[in-house]
């Protein structure tokens, strides 16, 4: 089957090549890919920044259908529509492990970086990956479940925003208007904010409801933020959340730098913040997500841009990685 592929460490080695099929073991499916969504991280495993145990297959943010069983698997997956966890191993005895937080393992193997994942036809993962879509839930947008997961892993256990709050959100992708819905529903007054390259991001959040502003016109109004929220990845816009916190304000990292970066950290001092974030999305953070969006607290149609076909894959890393977009899903059906 078709699939793409970082075949060797460092910057670049990305293909579109042929990888044989996988064949379930025990306690384990195949899912048939419907929806993987090209996330922020594949860009750091494309340029060399992120851990991976090349030749992979990449993509972990994967919706689709079971279609094969492995010995000791509960018949009644076939041919449901799920969503998937990310981690394809852990330890199972490390305190993380043992607590829940399966996501903190020192041993965490995940799919799309150190096994292979869904930018292809299909995928191989332990049965005890899958979430269970609701009832005519969209396979391309329940691609974002995992992303959605991740932010409410962030922000939510334990909840960090309360009603009433002041909430600055820096970085108007995907994971920034996840993260603003999120605190909306919570009872905050937010504001995104990005830059003046932003602007096409910017209309999908006044869209559901968030106020916006661009890093040169953002003003605190009459009081700084309670919480910051770092979606964008970049140094600029660590410093803008730090300087805009209020007095023992939160400030949350949710974006990935890649690299060594250089922010005003004496205001965490200066001001006595807390900062905090979180590591991808436990089970736990799951139930949030598919409670979020089937009550109709999160939205996640209007972040797809598009849905293409593996063969595009050049253009929409490109798209992604120029900020001309939202969410880009890859169908392998197309």
């Amino acid at each position: 089957m078709s699939a793409i592929v970082k075949l060797s460490p460092g910057r670049g080695a990305m293909f579109l090549t042929e990888v044989e099929r996988p064949t379930p073991g025990p306690g384990q499916v195949v899912v048939e890919v419907y929806g993987a969504g090209l996330c922020g991280t594949d860009l750091h495993i494309m340029d060399g920044e992120w851990p991976t145990n090349p030749p992979v297959v990449l993509g972990h943010e994967v919706a689709g259908i079971v279609r094969q069983l492995g010995p000791g698997v509960d018949e009644a997956w076939r041919d449901s529509p799920v969503a998937l966890e990310s981690f394809f191993s852990t330890c199972g005895h490390c305190p993380s492990c043992l607590s829940g937080h399966r996501n903190l393992c020192p041993e965490r193997v995940s799919i799309g970086s150190h096994v292979n994942g869904g930018f292809a036809s299909e995928v191989l993962v332990p049965v005890r990956n899958l979430h269970r879509l609701p009832d005519g839930m969209d396979l391309h947008h329940a691609a974002l479940l995992e992303p959605l997961g991740s932010v409410a892993n962030c922000l939510l256990d334990p909840p960090i925003i309360n009603p009433g709050d002041s909430v600055l959100v820096t970085g108007p992708g995907t994971m920034g208007i996840l993260a603003a819905q999120i605190a909306q529903s919570s009872g905050a007054q937010v504001t995104v904010v990005g830059t003046a390259r932003d602007a096409q991001r910017l209309h999908i959040a006044n869209s559901l409801g968030l106020a916006t502003a661009t890093d040169e016109s953002y003003t605190p109004g009459t009081r700084p933020a309670d919480v910051v929220i770092e979606c964008s990845g970049h140094p600029s816009g660590a410093a803008l959340c730090l300087e805009n916190v209020g007095p023992r304000g939160a400030y949350v990292q949710v974006g990935v730098f890649g690299k060594p970066v250089t922010v005003p950290l004496d205001k965490v001092l200066m001001k006595e913040l807390t900062i905090t974030s979180g590591l991808a999305s436990p089970t736990a953070a799951w139930h949030r997500a598919i409670a979020l969006v089937t009550s109709g607290k999160v939205s996640l149609g209007p972040l797809v841009t598009e849905v293409a076909g593996l063969g595009d894959w050049e253009r929409i890393f490109k798209a992604t990685r120029e900020g001309d977009g939202m969410k880009f899903v890859f169908d392998p059906h197309l």
